[in-house]
């Protein structure tokens, strides 16, 4: 195991190169981030090493997940995206659970206010509709509230183009196998869809719909188990208008729906058990320009239903989120801004069942945090963000919460130093407190984040390092009891630490290599399938204008795993822990405009080796998978 590491980590500093796939790649210090103040800024003014995964590297990551892209960046695992379509999906960033896990789109916070945890359900999201990604690591309540214990992830989809009307059409298709079962690797995962976009004088709109259905791979890992077929449609509506000069009004809605087969458990099959979920979003930001500032409102609705059949059983489930978040810039000085606002999220849901049900007339609660942050960015090169949220919730009580970050830019050098040390809440879910399981006494969990690192752009811009070591301290995390069968409070702190270190070296103008590394440590283990380390590694290669490829590495460290068993003949659960292997998975793929600006196609081949190794104990893994596609542009 150790040697598999040195050996890891040399490949990494020796080759210059490999940085994790194409996320990291786009990290100069020249690029523009809006995600820790909320409005742009040169990245060499902020505070944080945030990756932003942008439009140009999205497209050459044609055929992935949305789970798949996010899960080559540094200090983030999507737990589940190397299994079938469909398998509910683990979002830790730095050690941290999927509720502390922040995730916007279009700049409003997205959740399901009927979930276990208040969290969002990236199986819903199609790449296809996104124009972009930023990540954020670190405690971001100061900024976005609940939910921002670990980071951020801020989705930014499609926009309309310059043109009156253009399009595409895109379809690709894959295998869909594991190293124990081959069907000759014949299409068992399809995926497709269309838009059309436009601006016309000051009005303009787009319009997307995207389906994928796939087959193939039993969710639980066992012999002749019965594949678990997956299926989703997204539609988008997006249309603006820009009413003056200075006023800009944004509309949006959204239709996603998923059907997905799932199994009784790990090594148990089912031949039953679906899952049906519909999701109706609707979203209004305008946004107005005067003189030394800007005054933006991103505000959203969202209704879902889920129907989960299960061990013979229906249960139902609703939740309605609104959420409104106010802010306004002024810029005091050349050197200095605000940012002012205040956030407004409603939650409630219902739940029937035959083993009781949750009334939406008790299950709601309601949030209004007001906020301030100030930025300070200094012609000499040192940079401060600072600011304070105090939290009004209708149910648990108020929190405040705050942030300090500090950093500097080296006097003639391309080297950004910086340091912060903020604080961050996650609020019970409705389930968690009005459930029979639930417990109306339970307090917020409270983070607390310090980190330090630096950035740097060397040999002209060339070169891109960064490095940032964090120290996360959580408290009055929510567990679950196996013997009460009821949410609590764990009493004590739980730490977190951990490095992260990318790099970035372009060749020349056609080949870049990139890589990152992280180390995550928690002090004391949960069911968190967190490896300490992990490395990806790539190769870009632009070999003529027209024909590109990609090489990809990825070494995941062995991971320790809790889970409960019932042993006879009393049944009571049991604790059981287990270390899961580590794994190292090669893909690649080949892109190629077959005609210039019109039609590109693309292959990709996913675990070329066909390593057999385990994800999550007792599901399927993928094994050597091929995908082939082609997009037409209009």
């Amino acid at each position: 195991m150790n040697r598999k590491i040195t050996v890891v980590g040399a490949f990494i500093l020796a080759s210059i190169g490999a940085l994790a796939q194409e996320n990291d790649s786009i990290n100069k210090l020249d690029q523009v981030v809006v995600s820790d103040s909320k409005f742009a800024l040169p990245k060499e003014k902020s505070g944080k090493v945030i990756v932003k995964i942008t439009a140009e590297e999205l497209q050459k990551r044609k055929g992935q997940s949305v789970a798949s892209i996010l899960s080559t960046v540094a200090g983030v695992e999507i737990n589940g995206n190397q299994s079938r379509n469909g398998k509910d999906l683990g979002v830790y960033l730095r050690g941290g659970r999927n509720h502390q896990v922040l995730i916007l789109i279009d700049g409003v916070p997205v959740t399901d206010a009927s979930g276990i945890n208040l969290s969002y359900d990236l199986r819903l999201l199609p790449a296809d509709q996104i124009e972009s990604i930023e990540v954020m690591k670190g405690a971001s309540s100061t900024l976005y509230g609940t939910g921002a214990a670990t980071g951020v992830i801020n989705i930014t989809l499609k926009k309309a183009g310059k043109k009156n009307i253009a399009g595409n059409a895109y379809m690709n298709m894959g295998s869909m196998e594991t190293t124990e079962k081959t069907n000759n690797y014949e299409p068992q995962e399809f995926n497709q869809g269309f838009g059309v976009n436009g601006t016309i004088d000051k009005f303009n709109y787009l319009a997307t719909l995207n389906s994928t259905e796939s087959t193939g791979i039993s969710e639980a890992k066992g012999d002749h188990f019965e594949p678990d077929n997956f299926s989703r449609v997204n539609a988008m509506v997006k249309f603006g208008v820009q009413a003056t000069k200075k006023l800009a009004l944004d509309f949006s809605a959204n239709y996603d729906r998923t059907k997905n087969d799932f199994d009784a458990g790990s090594f148990s099959d089912d031949l039953e058990n679906y899952l049906l979920s519909e999701q109706y979003r609707v979203g209004f930001s305008p946004k107005y320009k005067y003189n030394k500032g800007e005054f933006v409102m991103h505000s959203a609705a969202n209704v879902i239903s889920r129907d989960f059949f299960s061990y013979g059983s229906m249960t139902n489930y609703k939740s309605r989120s609104v959420n409104t978040d106010a802010f306004n810039k002024f810029q005091v000085t050349p050197d200095v801004f605000i940012v002012t606002g205040a956030q407004f999220q409603f939650h409630e849901m219902s739940n029937e069942s035959q083993y009781g049900n949750i009334e939406k007339e008790l299950a709601k609660f309601n949030m209004i945090d007001p906020y301030v942050t100030a930025v300070f960015t200094s012609r000499f090169g040192l940079n401060l963000n600072a600011g304070a949220r105090y939290n009004l919730h209708s149910r648990y009580g108020n929190n405040l919460v705050y942030n300090v970050n500090p950093s500097y830019k080296l006097e003639n050098l391309p080297v950004k130093v910086l340091a912060s040390y903020s604080t961050a809440f996650v609020s019970p879910s409705l389930y968690q407190l009005y459930s029979p399981y639930g417990d109306l006494e339970l307090s917020p969990e409270k983070d607390a984040t310090a980190e330090v690192g630096f950035e740097a752009g060397l040999l002209s811009g060339k070169l891109t390092l960064s490095a940032v070591a964090f120290h996360r301290e959580e408290k009055d995390a929510i567990g679950f009891d196996l013997m009460t069968y009821k949410y609590f409070n764990v009493n004590g702190i739980n730490n977190a630490k951990g490095v992260e270190t990318t790099l970035s070296y372009q060749w020349n103008k056609n080949i870049r290599f990139n890589a990152n590394y992280t180390f995550t440590e928690l002090a004391r283990q949960s069911r968190i399938l967190n490896p300490k380390h992990k490395a990806n590694a790539s190769v870009d290669v632009q070999a003529t204008e027209r024909l590109g490829f990609n090489v990809a590495y990825q070494f995941v460290a062995d991971r320790a795993f809790e889970y409960t068993v019932y042993l006879p003949p009393t049944f009571d659960p049991v604790l059981m822990s287990e270390t899961l292997k580590d794994y190292q998975l090669v893909n690649a793929n080949i892109r190629y405009d077959l005609i210039k600006n019109r039609l590109n196609i693309f292959a990709a081949a996913d675990n070329i080796l066909n390593k057999d190794f385990v994800e999550t104990r007792g599901f399927s893994s993928r094994g050597r998978n091929f995908k082939i596609g082609f997009n037409f542009l209009f």
